[in-house]
């Protein structure tokens, strides 16, 4: 008997049963998920399969099922919605869209001040006018960040952070993008430079290089810090906080919203905790966090500002019999260079705290550095109270400190290339130096002698 051959039907997209195609589909971008509208009629009514939509909506946007209930639309509609006005923006939103969600939850009921301060996101023709009058393109994680929230009103505390020693306190708000805008930098040093933040007390920026310019990068934010030993008002080193907009803004809330920025009277404090820089003896357990004062330090002359945080804690489960007082301190300072220098005294910051079972005692001091980084440890002498004559010592942990990553202004480098070229014949022509430089070294050392003098006070 001859065998009989049947033909299969050929197999088309059509004839493809619609399960597996969805699931096949859920694995593309939406830009592919969109071409498929285009291949045929099939995979256009397939691939606008709402579900489909939904962790594009998720992933992009950080839509939620509540906000999709509140408004009433399906997946795809709200992603279309929602790209036709921050579309642009798609490879930075979701990361700043979840800085600012985490910023505001961690602060609503710790800072709510500071939340309140918060404006009302900026429209694309704002940004668009900013660029037009500062003759400059923002990067576009900026803009971003600017169509979520327009900076803050200018008020105390600010939303970047706050610092207070002694006679010095520094509290930085974030910029509105017209403020920011009127403070945009033409001038040599800080060419093409716009600022974040403002301190109303000491009038420090942190600044974002819109730009390359002056030996910057493009994006990257700093603190300025001008160069005391140029006599040039164009010499400004940079201490660099971040490479980009993103970069400076998530790093800092991830700071704050971990703890590792603690919150003291309703403002946030720019101190940085190791976790295994602390040190127990018996009950007692000292703990340290440190943070750099870029306004109040300096690269030429090498003067590098640093201040630390320090909490004294005996445990609720000491007995009472353990209470005591701290009668003295004594501390080696160690720099960079190996360069130790010991400083003994009674009390700290001219008191003498009694520390009982479960009580903390919190105070803050300073150092500096002629180098970059270096590390402070010690102890506390105490004395027990019900036994006066018996004393005992608390260790400090050691505790290291490092200046953020600096950049010397392109000023200096000129200048230096310049000596090497031109040798004794430069010196002629430093004499020369116009009076106007002398006078702006003059007001830059008086700033320093400042620094200098607020920080023997703290010492003593």
């Amino acid at each position: 008997m001859a065998a009989v051959e049947t033909e299969s039907a050929p197999l088309t997209l059509e004839s493809l049963p619609t399960d597996p195609l969805l699931l096949i589909l859920s694995f593309l971008d939406y830009r592919d998920l969109i071409n498929c509208c285009y291949v045929s009629r099939r995979l256009s009514q397939l691939s606008s399969h709402d579900p489909l939509w939904r962790r594009h909506c998720k992933k992009y946007w950080l839509i939620s099922e509540e906000e999709k209930t509140q408004k009433n639309q399906c997946w795809k509609s709200l992603f279309i919605d929602t790209y036709s006005d921050v579309g642009r923006y798609i490879d930075h939103y979701a990361a700043i869209k979840k800085a600012w969600d985490d910023l505001k939850k961690y602060l609503e009921p710790r800072c709510p001040r500071m939340v309140l301060s918060l404006k009302e996101g900026a429209r694309e023709e704002d940004l668009d006018a900013v660029e037009a009058q500062i003759g400059c393109k923002l990067p576009d994680d900026y803009r971003c960040s600017y169509r979520i929230h327009n900076g803050q009103k200018l008020v105390v505390p600010g939303l970047l952070g706050s610092m207070a020693l002694s006679n010095h306190y520094r509290s930085e708000d974030l910029l509105d993008v017209d403020t920011a805008a009127g403070g945009f930098q033409q001038r040599q040093g800080l060419k093409y430079c716009l600022p974040l933040t403002f301190c109303i007390h000491t009038g420090l920026s942190q600044y974002i290089a819109v730009e390359a310019a002056e030996g910057r990068n493009k994006n990257e934010v700093f603190y300025q810090c001008p160069d005391q030993m140029a006599r040039n008002p164009a010499a400004i080193d940079m201490f660099i906080i971040g490479a980009t907009f993103t970069d400076w803004f998530t790093s800092y809330v991830n700071n704050v919203v971990s703890g590792g920025f603690p919150i003291i009277r309703d403002q946030i404090f720019r101190y940085v905790h190791d976790a295994e820089c602390v040190a127990t003896t018996g009950d007692i357990t000292v703990s340290v966090s440190t943070s750099f004062l870029p306004e109040l330090s300096s690269v030429h002359p090498p003067h590098y500002f640093f201040t630390y945080r320090i909490r004294i804690e005996m445990s609720k489960d000491a007995l009472p019999e353990k209470a005591c007082q701290l009668d003295s301190r004594y501390w080696r300072i160690t720099n960079a260079k190996g360069d130790v220098e010991e400083v003994q005294g009674p009390g700290v910051v001219g008191e003498f705290p009694i520390i009982s079972p479960g009580r903390v005692y919190e105070y803050t001091s300073c150092t500096t550095f002629s180098t970059t980084s270096g590390y402070m440890e010690g102890y506390y002498t105490f004395h027990f109270l019900y036994f006066k004559d018996k004393i005992f010592n608390v260790a400090i942990p050691r505790f290291h400190m490092a200046c953020p990553t600096f950049r010397v202004s392109i000023a200096r480098l000129i200048f230096i290339e310049y000596l090497l070229g031109a040798g004794e014949n430069a010196v002629n022509d430093i004499i020369k130096i116009s009076a106007f430089r002398d006078v702006m070294y003059s007001m830059a050392t008086m700033v320093n002698n400042t620094v200098l003098h607020i920080w023997k006070l703290l010492r003593e």
